[in-house]
């Protein structure tokens, strides 16, 4: 169920933002209504959200016997539920209906963050015009980057470094050594690789999208060409800043002991190097998706929001696999040493 605007401008502390900044919040909350009896959540509930009741009244009930009323229309309603992890509470609906809205909660802590930093009157890319800020809004909403601290945000652009680019311009080319992370502020482009022998086209690109961070975390030569379809402008951030601000909250690691374990719980290994090594040696019952075929090839083998572990033979390829899954939605992880320290703890622990 959409979300009014102007429901938000009563909210704390949303009052307080751009009412562009309130408008994308409102397109990305959802509301649900409730009835007598219902819970909205429980004590312990692990959810990863913010909640504000809209429209009637709760009773929040304590493990330990406590009960606190949260009533939408007095002044205390404004504020949003306690949003400790766990969940401290039940919220139980005590009129007859609740209308209750949900925020993802680090998305709404990086727009606050993004809301208050571009008030700065040094802050250079707070763009004036309508849906001057879309390429924000978009960026700060990837899956890629709901890791990224808030603190981290401010550093990332103060170092961003505007490029106006032209139509049909080249930005990279495949096989090129990698030098910048790039974000769409303005225009669109074309995502294009040598597939089969011959230059096709595999994605475009628009405002808040990013691309070159694959190279980036790889360490491997570009893996395609872009080329701008229109003018406009892009961001970018020199690998030194890349490495320093974005890659390494935006990687989870897990050691071999661990990916075993979520193997067990049913996470998918996927093995991201070529497949002629892939046949050579292999963690058994991993599923080999190349690297360079990824964006291609995994909604094909597992669905979105799939845990997966990746892998290969040092990490360096699984670093930029579990950045473009995490982009595509997947709960992802990069095994920590690559394939050689999985086949050592498995050879650890075989029978003698």
């Amino acid at each position: 169920m959409p979300v009014p605007a102007t429901d938000l401008a009563r909210l704390f502390p949303l009052e307080a933002l751009r009412q562009e900044t309130r408008d994308q919040l409102a397109r990305e909350a959802s509301v649900s209504d409730y009835s007598r009896g219902e819970n909205v959540f429980e004590a312990g509930d692990l959810d990863d959200d913010t909640v504000y009741l809209l429209d009637g009244e709760l009773r929040c009930n304590y493990p330990d016997g406590r009960s606190v009323a949260h009533v939408a229309s007095a002044p205390h309603g404004r504020y949003s539920l306690n949003d400790a992890v766990p969940r401290r509470f039940t919220a139980k609906v005590v009129s007859g209906k609740a209308r209750v809205m949900r925020i993802d909660r680090r998305y709404l802590e990086k727009l606050i963050t993004w809301d208050q930093l571009s008030r700065d009157e040094n802050n250079r890319h707070y763009g004036t015009g309508p849906g001057g800020n879309n390429w924000v809004f978009r960026l700060l909403r990837s899956q890629a980057f709901a890791r990224l601290p808030t603190g981290n945000i401010e550093k990332m652009f103060q170092l961003f470094e505007p490029v106006n680019v032209k139509p049909s311009e080249i930005v990279m080319r495949e096989g090129d050594a990698p030098d910048y992370f790039y974000v769409v502020r303005e225009g669109t482009a074309s995502v294009s690789k040598y597939l089969d022998g011959a230059p096709q086209v595999v994605a475009y690109l628009r405002e808040g999208d990013t691309f070159g961070e694959d190279a980036l975390l790889s360490n491997l030569p570009r893996n395609a060409t872009v080329r701008m379809m229109q003018g406009g402008v892009l961001m970018r951030l020199s690998r030194d800043a890349f490495e320093a601000v974005l890659k390494p909250p935006m990687l989870s690691w897990v050691l071999p002991s661990e990916a075993a374990k979520l193997a067990q719980l049913g996470a998918a290994l996927v093995d991201v190097r070529m497949p002629e090594e892939h046949a050579q040696r292999a963690i058994d019952g991993s599923i080999n998706v190349p690297l360079y075929r990824l964006r291609e090839d995994i909604a094909g083998a597992l669905p979105s929001g799939s845990r997966v572990v990746v892998y290969c033979n040092t990490g360096e390829r699984s670093a930029a696999a579990a950045f473009v899954l995490k982009r595509l939605g997947y709960d992802v992880s990069a095994l920590h040493g690559g394939l050689g320290a999985m086949l050592r703890l498995i050879a650890a622990s075989a029978p003698a």
